[in-house]
């Protein structure tokens, strides 16, 4: 008898409420997600879906005051259950987070150096010559010219994209088996974003990372991921292979952003809309959170909340999925920076 591969992220009916207004609200409905090791999913939705509360539940990172149901799992572990010491036993030895904006993330008045070494020194007790070799190297790793005078300057004095390769640099540095990555490329240009994401995936490949990538760019999560999850309204409502989006998109959210998508060969093209207002977690009422938006709504989408079903090779929660189309088109060649569904979609 063979024993089934246990993921190494697994998130398992995943309800986060917060204390807003005096009550608590509801900001994340439910997570349903496996990560094999070694894969890449991509975490897609609009602002204020839920995505990057769900990627901090990893690491324990949640507002003060949160409660969780369910529960989130990193090989096997429980994290809601960890005490302190297993927390920072995670972060800085198993699992690390590049994050949006990395200027809110490193102190303006410490050094880079001191920045990628602290954790180093100061929880892994590496002497401090041995962090700071190590550093350099990753920073030239991740394609930082000059690596040794960056290591003195302060982030006041580097650009934006050399600040997130800092940033990518000190995920690194602790050996992670897990890299989450929160919109790491958003306020990049695009050219910047191109090379960030191909560090990102070169690191994936050459150490044999789990790869969580949280985006609002369904054609960018698609060209880098194994697998995409789409969040709307805290609800993971969709789930299927990257390369098999076009064509198998089963939720009727999914497919109105992939139309809201610009077509570069029809030119003066008008972008299409997802009609209606996105909801925030706690609008959502007892149905289906889409409901108010979807033209093929029936009368049980707004009464009844639909449980995730397998789709062809995914899943969606939905009462009544599109039917997919079994000559689906791949995306191994989707340009990266053909979509921006977080805009088109509002």
């Amino acid at each position: 008898m063979t024993t089934a591969t246990v993921p190494l992220l697994e998130f398992d009916s995943l309800r986060v409420t917060l204390p807003l207004g005096g009550t608590q609200r509801t900001v994340i409905h439910r997570v349903d997600l496996a990560l094999a090791a070694g894969s890449a999913v991509g975490l897609v939705g609009e602002s204020g879906s839920g995505k990057s509360l769900t990627a901090r539940s990893v690491l324990g990172l949640l507002p003060e005051g949160a409660r969780i149901e369910g529960d989130v799992r990193f090989d096997g572990a429980s994290v809601p259950a960890m005490r302190q010491a297993e927390l920072r036993t995670l972060r800085s030895r198993h699992a690390a987070m590049v994050f949006q904006d990395p200027r809110t993330h490193i102190n303006p008045l410490r050094t880079v150096g001191d920045f990628l070494t602290e954790a180093l020194v100061s929880v892994r007790r590496e002497p401090r010559a041995q962090a700071e070799a190590k550093v350099v190297a990753l920073l030239r790793e991740v394609h930082v010219a000059d690596a040794e005078r960056r290591m003195r300057q302060r982030p006041s004095e580097l650009s934006g994209g050399l600040l997130q390769r800092v940033m990518i640099a000190s995920a690194l540095a602790v050996e992670p088996r897990l890299l989450l990555a929160d919109e790491p490329t958003t306020a990049l240009d695009v050219t910047t974003q191109a090379e960030v994401m191909a560090i990102i995936d070169e690191a994936r490949e050459n150490r044999g990372l789990t790869l969580l990538f949280i985006t609002h760019d369904l054609a960018l999560a698609a060209a880098v991921c194994d697998r995409i999850a789409v969040m709307y309204a805290g609800h993971l409502v969709e789930e299927l292979p990257a390369r098999r989006l076009v064509g198998d998109a089963a939720h009727r959210y999914t497919r109105a952003l992939l139309a809201s998508r610009p077509d570069p060969t029809v030119p003066d093209a008008r972008l299409r809309a997802v009609d209606g207002r996105p909801l925030s977690a706690f609008e959502a009422g007892p149905g289906c959170p889409f409901a108010p938006r979807c033209a093929a709504a029936q009368e049980l989408c707004h009464r009844e909340r639909p449980e995730p079903r397998a789709v062809a090779d995914g899943r969606a929660a939905c009462h009544f999925p599109h039917a997919v189309d079994p000559q689906a088109v791949d995306l191994d060649a989707v340009d990266p920076h053909a979509a921006d569904t977080e805009r088109t979609a509002r």
